[in-house]
């Protein structure tokens, strides 16, 4: 057998991990494992020398032993002679190597491999919807999830009362069997236990041998101040229960604030449009504006257009995230009276003529500027 550096025989470096160790040998097992090269010696000496590399660049010890002594670490009565076989020239089968390095391509984990853990539980989605005042202030909703729970019976085992699961015969409580094919051992989860390691001859009659039931909890959720739409409220350990005692997962209350009849909110902001009669728009005067807190007078001034917004500070929404207090900017719409009498519409045409004329440009800057503007417009294309 060559002793060859054995970093070089895998063309890694001397801190390699383990991780680049593997998968340097991976490539090169690939290259000249003897099923590949049928009848090629050369081939079969390199295997070997990469698979001997191997072995003692993974293994802790043995890999400590060659970086202090080198070869010699194996050689008969040299410092490291207590490894004995599984160093050069060893009698480790190429199979066991292969299980480690490509077992889990398989779904096994070759030697290294064992029982299978039991699922945590799944995790679970409920979907709330709040009020916009339920989710500024906060409060606590009661909900009802159907979920698995975990089985009293027979305590999440899964096994009837006053019996026990026994290890599995096929695997002995491994939960995996290995395959053999030439120089291939392939780890497989064992068919006849399912991973678990374990049999249940006598299934509990509640949860038919499954650890867990159907059962649809109530829950109390506190909602915290100041959530919005898509925001998620996260409950430890209430979805799901786990098969045969695992953790169980979570639940999350995924969170839709219902649209509001006055308010419409944007962060932390919220907005709102106030209609007016024109003439408190012309005149000025005092409006009552709704906030989440009670009502408060919003002072209107004089000849105040349509839309003109108007902030009230800290009268919006403090986010759950924390932070300042939004505000509530409220929309002046000034609202055009209907069913009018006929004395209403001669007093309207009376003050309407009273602001035409020369007088227009001083009454209705907007509209006679618009007009002014359209006029231009049309000239300059006829132009």
């Amino acid at each position: 057998m060559s002793k060859r550096d054995l970093y070089e025989v895998l063309g890694v470096a001397r801190d390699a991990s383990e991780r680049d160790i593997k998968k340097a040998y991976k490539r090169l097992a690939m290259k000249f494992h003897p099923d590949r090269n049928q009848g090629d010696e050369q081939a079969a000496e390199k295997f070997k020398e990469v698979k001997n590399a191997y072995e003692i660049l993974t293994d802790p010890q043995k890999k400590a032993a060659y970086d202090q002594y080198g070869h010699a670490a194996f050689e008969q009565g040299g410092m490291g002679g207590g490894f004995g076989g599984g160093g050069f020239g060893g009698g480790a089968d190429f199979g066991d190597i292969f299980g480690d390095v490509f077992g889990d391509i398989f779904g096994g984990g070759g030697r290294r491999g064992g029982q299978q853990r039991a699922q945590r539980g799944a995790d679970l989605r409920y979907n709330m919807e709040l009020t916009l005042e339920e989710a500024v202030r906060g409060c606590n909703k009661e909900i009802r999830v159907p979920t698995m729970v975990h089985c009293d019976s027979c305590d999440g085992s899964g096994a009837k009362k006053g019996t026990s699961a026994t290890t599995c015969g096929t695997c002995h409580g491994q939960g995996q069997v290995q395959m053999r094919q030439g120089f291939f051992a392939v780890q497989q989860t064992c068919p006849h236990c399912h991973g678990r390691g374990k049999i249940i001859k006598e299934p509990c009659g509640t949860c038919h041998g499954q650890g867990r039931k159907e059962e649809t909890k109530t829950l109390s959720v506190k909602i915290p101040a100041g959530v919005d739409t898509g925001d998620r409220i996260r409950l430890s350990g209430e979805g799901e229960a786990g098969e045969f005692g695992a953790p169980a997962g979570d639940l999350y209350v995924q969170v839709h604030v219902a649209q509001h009849n006055i308010f419409e909110r944007d962060g932390n902001n919220l907005y709102c449009e106030v209609p007016v009669s024109f003439t408190m728009a012309a005149l000025g005067g005092e409006v009552e504006v709704p906030t989440l807190d009670g009502r408060v007078n919003l002072k209107v001034p004089t000849e105040t257009q349509t839309g003109r917004m108007f902030r009230m500070r800290s009268k919006g929404v403090k986010s759950v995230r924390g932070g300042s207090v939004g505000d509530l900017i409220c929309k002046l719409v000034v609202e055009t009276p209907v069913n009018l009498s006929a004395r209403q519409k001669e007093l309207l045409q009376e003050l309407e003529e009273t602001l035409g004329g020369s007088a227009a440009k001083k009454h209705k800057p907007k509209s006679e500027g618009f007009f002014d503007g359209v006029k231009k417009f049309f000239d300059d294309l006829t132009g």
